[in-house]
């Protein structure tokens, strides 16, 4: 069984890297070398990204407020007001978001089919986690 942060790092913190690398070089035009840097990951890795080969399995590209978070981080990266610390939390905010929306519903799901989904309760509700996975 995974819990919800794994299945996290597998698929949101990707999907957050490859928002923000497209962002980088779509709208700041930064070379693939320098947003590797910026985001601590391989220029091959930011490769991937631009090209949809890592980074889709969760599409947070569709939702309005974990864009705007995703351009307003790479925006405060490219202006060097973000130290590695700020990017961190800012990552773990974007993915406490992702979760609160449901987006990683379904890959909780394929990763443990036990979870009844609708009776899941874990990333929505932080302030209760006895309701969360009761049926597990």
């Amino acid at each position: 069984m995974s819990m919800p942060c794994e299945v996290a790092v597998k698929s949101v913190v990707p999907a957050i890297r490859a928002g923000l690398a497209k962002e980088l070089i779509q709208t700041y035009e930064l070379k693939q070398n320098d947003v590797a840097n910026l985001l601590g990951v391989t220029q091959t890795a930011v490769s991937k990204y631009t090209r949809n080969v890592r980074g889709g399995v969760v599409a947070i590209n569709k939702t309005e407020e974990i864009q705007q978070m995703i351009t307003a981080t790479a925006k405060t990266l490219t202006n060097g007001e973000l130290s590695r610390r700020q990017l961190a939390i800012r990552f773990c905010e974007i993915c406490r978001l992702v979760r609160e929306k449901g987006l990683m519903c379904e890959l909780c799901k394929r990763s443990n089919p036990t979870i009844d989904i609708s009776q899941c309760l874990l990333c929505m509700n932080h302030s209760d986690s006895s309701k969360c996975l009761s049926d597990i």
